[in-house]
């Protein structure tokens, strides 16, 4: 679903991302773990089409992202860490903005508007301005936007952030049920427990090198994946 091989990124003097390789399968949720400026969100980015990178490769579902990046973002979705949402339109018109980006018909749209919005508890907050929401609420909107489509491959920074516990627990089903579809997760965060628990794979960066990777049994062995991330961290 998702093939990483060999990914740089560099700013000026500074590798962000060295020599990357990651493959995510359909039906994986899999997570991406690194402390504060390792590289995750660059990685996230370049995955999605948003930025250039200087070497490597990157494909979805066997098409390039960077030889036909418009594909590749027919299938996935991009779930940013600090979603900007177009606070002057109400939560129902930017659900319907983003939907006929997709070119989504009027009943699908409408049939999944109110199936996530009612799952997040949003539905009847829909009608007011994007600018009332809270920031719980923005994530949750932020999350429907993505999901709109019906996406194959679902790509998230930090998504748990600003979630209640209802919401986050409705997100992690929702999850589940795109890779029991066929689909495919690759998230980042810093909740190492919600990794822990949730993931099939994992991976951990450092500095832009990726440091460990594998099934969730081979990255934690008998340790718990916090011991194992702090060690690695200092040992690294």
């Amino acid at each position: 679903m998702l093939n990483i091989e060999h990914l740089t990124k560099t700013y000026g003097d500074k590798t962000a991302v060295d020599d990357l390789s990651v493959r995510i399968l359909p039906g994986e949720i899999y997570g991406f773990i690194g402390h504060n400026g390792a590289g995750k969100t660059t990685t996230i980015k370049a995955c999605c089409g948003i930025i250039p990178f200087d070497g490597g490769s990157i494909r979805i579902n066997g098409v390039s992202v960077a030889e036909d990046p418009l594909s590749c973002k027919r299938i996935l979705a991009y779930l940013p860490d600090n979603p900007d949402i177009y606070e002057f339109m109400t939560g129902a018109q930017y659900l319907n903005f983003i939907a006929d980006v997709f070119s989504i018909g009027r009943q699908e749209r409408a049939t999944l508007i109110k199936k996530y919005g009612d799952a997040f508890e949003l539905t009847a907050d829909l009608a007011q301005p994007v600018s009332s929401y809270s920031h719980g609420m923005k994530q949750k909107l932020a999350i429907i936007s993505a999901l709109i489509h019906s996406p194959k491959l679902v790509i998230m920074d930090e998504p748990f952030v600003g979630l209640d516990p209802i919401a986050a627990h409705t997100l992690k089903q929702i999850m589940r049920e795109i890779c029991a579809a066929g689909g495919a997760i690759f998230f980042s965060t810093h909740v190492l427990e919600v990794a822990e628990k949730l993931c099939d794979k994992v991976a951990i960066i450092k500095e832009g090198k990726l440091i460990r990777s594998g099934t969730m049994d081979e990255v934690r062995g008998d340790a718990s994946l916090e011991s194992v991330f702090l060690e690695l961290e200092d040992r690294d």
